[in-house]
């Protein structure tokens, strides 16, 4: 049995409020799908069917964003799973409630600012990643158990149900795992447990082939029977422990059993009359694309050619990472001017520094301090190199019935994080570490029970006190311009949503050159934003697999996933009657 279910009709609409009841037949699988019940958008059809199953049972949308995570940690397990973390962002529609949950890894205990260096200098980081020393403490077990002690309304045997069908049963690998693989055969190859799940005599698992992981099948029925404890103390964490060690890291049952989740604050800006909830520190997201859109509000970008307003859009998201680089990191660890980096008035002062005909080289950081009202004496920061961050992660949104609403991004960091797979219990464990910078002075330094700096960015849109749309990625630092970018196309060059995630992404991030994707240079579009001196990277890859929900006025919601990218992502809806 082949689990990709695809089965059960469900609504879908041509980017109109019309509601069509389609019954589809086995293999069909579509980014977009419109309907008056619950909905999800994931980048995995077992993902996504995982959280309609879950809604279906009468789970909210906390459980079904946990039913889908959990079986993403299945299917696209080199993204995601239980050996990372994770940051999620709540609202609850009877309390008229944003939460935000933070369930980053923590550096061990052993950690030092120097961890990363020998004889003061920088070691390798392709080294670190596949090692136990890229290993940060994980924590998206703990941030499972909090959203849904709090918030959810069944408990993790029923919400990991679905996942462990799909790990028991099987699932047929595309071409898209097939090369994820072939690209990490080297570091898979590394480490034995990795080696016999994804490796066949050395070589990645060819696209057709059922994969069945009975040892993470294993890792969710223990959790199922024991819940958090189950990861955190005993046999499981023995395991991820011992192994962690054996390549070269230092963590210890302590620290497992020492994590904690946190509950923040949510990022709150404004922009255009929507208001926007978004990750805070150790996210830089919520902070850096509020920034920009600060920036951006001051211009009619409406009234301008659209290659003059995405060089608005460029110049912006440079400014925002000039500031994100140089004072965002754990804010448990450092005074970040998130106060000031918010203000409508700096974004005005940084707005100036925007030619609106030519392109910038590179930025300087800009002084926020004056722009709040900090009595201590603050440090000023110093210039900082944009450091290499791990591109790939998931992103999946969940809404239910009832109005609430999960935006929700989690990850293992690189592709196939640091390689390694715990033995007996089939998850990968991350390398978060190296989203650390490896040397300072930096507010973003290894200290023990740090949080790094992260990009990651789930948010959640309003317009009038109402929900008006979702949106997040995975990308590294690209998360960060991906949703920024969207948010533009959608607010400001009146795009559909769907147009607006499919469009093509453009990622500057204050560098020499603006990341983009395959087949953009050498567009017209290209051409009308050279004329402006934008520069593109001469290795163009593919940014993102963003998922989105819309809530139409009609009370309907359309959920939005890739069109194309990452082997085309999967929206579905509830039918009638639930």
């Amino acid at each position: 049995m082949t689990i990709v279910l695809r089965s059960s009709p469900f609504r879908s609409v041509l980017f109109s409020s019309i509601i069509l009841t389609l019954a589809l037949p086995a293999t069909a699988k579509t980014p977009v799908a419109t309907g008056s019940g619950g909905a999800v958008a994931t980048i995995s059809e077992p993902a996504s069917q995982a959280a309609i199953t879950i809604l279906n049972q009468g789970g909210n949308a906390i459980d079904a964003a946990i039913a889908a995570a959990a079986t993403l940690g299945v299917t696209d397990p080199f993204s995601c799973g239980i050996g990372g973390g994770g940051l999620m962002v709540i609202y609850l529609a009877r309390d008229q409630r944003v939460i935000t949950l933070d369930h980053r890894e923590t550096a061990p205990a052993s950690f030092t600012p120097s961890v990363f260096q020998k004889d003061g200098k920088e070691l390798d980081f392709d080294t670190v990643v596949a090692s136990g020393r890229s290993v940060g403490v994980p924590g998206t077990v703990r941030g499972w158990h909090e959203a849904l002690d709090r918030y959810g309304s069944m408990s993790f045997k029923q919400v990991l149900a679905p996942a462990i069908g799909v790990a028991t049963q099987g699932f047929k690998i595309n071409d898209n795992f097939s090369h994820l693989v072939r690209e990490n055969e080297g570091k898979f190859a590394q480490f034995p447990a990795t080696a016999a799940l994804y490796l066949k005599h050395g070589k990645a698992i060819a696209a057709g082939v059922t994969l069945r992981n009975p040892d993470l099948a294993k890792a969710y029925r223990e959790l199922g029977a024991g819940g958090v404890k189950a990861f955190y103390s005993g046999k499981m964490a023995r395991a991820l422990v011992d192994e962690t060690n054996k390549h070269g890291g230092n963590m210890t049952l302590a620290d497992l059993a020492n994590y904690e989740a946190r509950l923040r604050q949510p990022v709150r800006s404004t922009y255009r009359g929507y208001e926007l909830y978004g990750m805070p520190l150790p996210s830089s997201g919520g902070v850096a694309v509020a920034e920009a859109l600060n920036i951006l509000e001051g211009y009619d970008l409406k009234s301008m050619p659209r290659a003059k307003a995405e060089h608005l859009y460029l110049e912006a998201s440079r400014l925002a990472f000039a500031d994100r680089n140089a004072y965002l990191a754990d804010p448990e660890f450092v005074e970040a001017p998130v106060a000031g980096l918010l203000s409508k008035d700096y974004a005005a002062r940084r707005r100036e520094l925007i030619n609106p005909e030519q392109a910038s080289v590179h930025a300087a950081a800009g002084d926020p301090y004056p722009f709040q009202n900090d009595q201590s004496v603050p440090l000023r920061p110093n210039a900082n190199k944009l450091i290499a961050e791990g591109a790939h992660t998931t992103h999946l949104t969940v809404s239910d019935k009832d109005g609430n609403i999960v935006s929700y991004t989690y990850t293992i960091e690189s592709w196939g994080g640091s390689g390694i797979v715990v033995p007996g219990y089939g998850f990968l464990l991350n390398n978060e570490m190296t989203d650390f910078d490896f040397s300072g002075p930096a507010p973003n330094v290894p200290e023990a029970g740090k949080r790094p700096r992260s990009s990651m960015s789930p948010t959640i849109v309003f317009k009038d006190g109402k929900p008006a749309f979702t949106i997040g990625s995975p990308g590294g630092a690209t998360i960060i311009t991906t949703v920024l970018q969207t948010i533009f196309n959608h607010v400001d060059l009146g795009m559909s949503m769907p147009d607006a995630l499919n469009a093509p992404r453009l990622s500057e991030r204050n560098g020499m050159t603006t990341d983009v994707e395959p087949g953009f240079t050498g567009s017209a579009q290209a051409l009308a934003l050279e004329k402006t001196g934008q520069h593109w990277s001469k290795t163009p890859e593919e940014i993102g697999a963003a998922n989105a929900l819309v809530f139409n006025p009609d009370g309907t919601v359309t959920a939005v996933s890739e069109g194309q990218r990452h082997g085309v992502g999967s929206a579905l809806v509830q039918k009638r009657g639930h």
